[in-house]
């Protein structure tokens, strides 16, 4: 077990950043002692770089302690702000947000209200409206510029909600096979109480988890699907998750079929061939509904691009942010090189 930071806890400083407390190993004692059974090397070090940032939600009257990975410095292009799909968090960027740093792009890969390791034990609502909410406060008070956002998954409907409700604060969007044609939570915003407390327990199981991962990737070893299990479920071992997460299924979710035409950013739609989750008829139809938008495929690649082919998706973002071909690849590794076995 780590030893939980104190007031005379070491900190960890790196370039500009600002000092955060952390755990005798390096972890921030905010996280769940389990993040210390990951073996992921990439996972663990940008799991030693979240912290927690004040973000005030006004029907609160308060700020919470909202979690992020803050870039080391502030620099003259377009801040990024990664979001992450369904109930997951910023260590889903755990791959691809190293390429996009060493680039020279100022990234933020925050957490969405709800999920990720914000300290939400005052608990505010966790619904549609209070996501955006925090996710604008987080902008206005710690990104401040006009900002490219990134969505995948169910990250997208975030991201087009918020870009619709806030163009000032979007430039452009970034869509990663986008989950935005379903119909919010439908009849799980229904379930009585106790069922849905049920249904979220499950949520959390590391059979259901581990199935979800498999389905998620075009190939994946066991070994690394049990390690995306541990990655992928860390933050429901918070104490409040289960009570967020209930929250947000009561609110209805996201649907935002009708807000794809009054999207007037320019987009990036990027999605992995061999998607077992959402089918790719539904990119073609995200290409033909929104107004200003480019799309490409990911050969040999399942649901989630980032994760599985990182530095692909590196480098056909950072095409799109640049407005002209890049001539040298981000990276020449094969993922498997990024990837423990």
């Amino acid at each position: 077990m780590p030893v939980l930071a104190t007031a005379t806890a070491p900190t960890s400083c790196r370039g500009s950043v600002a000092c955060v407390r952390v755990s005798g190993n390096g972890f921030p004692p905010f996280l769940p002692k389990e993040v210390e059974k990951i073996r992921d090397p990439s996972a663990r070090e940008l799991a030693k770089r979240i912290q927690r940032l004040p973000v005030k939600i006004s029907f609160l009257g308060s700020s919470i302690m909202s979690s992020c990975v803050k870039p080391i410095q502030q620099t003259a292009s377009e801040p990024v702000v990664l979001l992450h799909g369904f109930d997951s968090s910023c260590l889903e960027w755990r791959y691809a947000y190293p390429y996009l740093e060493d680039a020279g792009l100022e990234a933020w890969a925050v957490d969405i209200l709800g999920w990720g390791f914000s300290d939400l034990k005052m608990l505010p609502s966790t619904g549609v409206a209070a996501k955006r909410e925090h996710l604008y406060e987080l902008w206005r008070r710690h990104v401040e510029r006009p900002m490219v956002l990134v969505g995948p998954s169910l990250g997208a409907s975030v991201a087009i909600d918020f870009a619709v409700n806030h163009p000032e604060a979007v430039t452009r969007l970034i869509l990663i096979d986008a989950s935005v044609y379903a119909e919010g939570t439908g009849n799980l915003s229904k379930l009585s109480r106790a069922v849905a407390y049920a249904g979220v327990s499950l949520l959390k199981s590391i059979p259901l988890r581990l199935y979800a991962n498999i389905l998620a990737f075009k190939k994946v070893s066991l070994g690394r699907s049990l390690d995306g299990t541990n990655i992928g479920r860390l933050h429901c071992l918070l104490p409040w998750w289960e009570d967020a997460t209930i929250d947000f299924m009561a609110g209805g979710g996201y649907n935002v079929r009708h807000q794809i035409k009054q999207v007037k950013q320019k987009t990036l739609i990027l999605w992995g061939e061999n998607d077992r989750i959402i089918n790719v008829d539904l990119a073609q139809r995200l290409h033909q509904e929104l107004p200003d938008s480019v799309f490409h495929q990911i050969p040999d690649c399942g649901h989630l691009p980032h994760v599985e082919k990182p530095d692909i998706v590196a480098e056909l973002i950072l095409k799109f942010l640049r407005g002209s071909t890049v001539e040298k690849p981000v990276s020449s590794s094969p993922v498997e090189e990024i990837l423990p076995s």
